[in-house]
């Protein structure tokens, strides 16, 4: 296999030497992270000012993310209290909480984030 995708992909490094046990490990602490990750995402969504589903919708795709692109098998990765209230200053800001402007402002907002973050 080429080195590049080995980086670009580093679950391809690891996954080899993957095997049962591991598989229940990983399979345990997935559900024990889904228990505590559902009300937290819920939770630091409203406390961004925006509607508790968004909260899933912004811890689904960055821990899929980080499973096939993510060069740490440990790390965990979530939303965070901080964020939440950082969003909800800047995006006050620039709409009034709960319209549609201030969840538009919200996206715009993770979206450049996550370009910068890339970058």
């Amino acid at each position: 296999m080429k080195p590049w995708l080995r980086r670009l992909l580093p679950p391809l490094e690891w996954l080899s030497g993957y095997n049962r046990d591991a598989l229940a490990s990983d399979t345990l602490a997935a559900l024990i992270v889904t228990i505590m990750l559902v009300p937290q995402s819920l939770a630091y969504a409203l406390l961004a000012g925006l509607p508790a589903e968004m909260g899933l919708y912004a811890s689904i795709l960055p821990l899929l993310a980080y499973a096939i692109f993510g060069s740490s098998r440990t790390l965990s990765v979530g939303p965070v209290a901080v964020v939440s209230l950082m969003t909800a200053t800047a995006v006050g800001k620039v709409a009034a909480t709960g319209s549609l402007g201030y969840a538009s402002a919200a996206i715009a907002m993770a979206l450049l984030s996550g370009t910068m973050l890339i970058g």
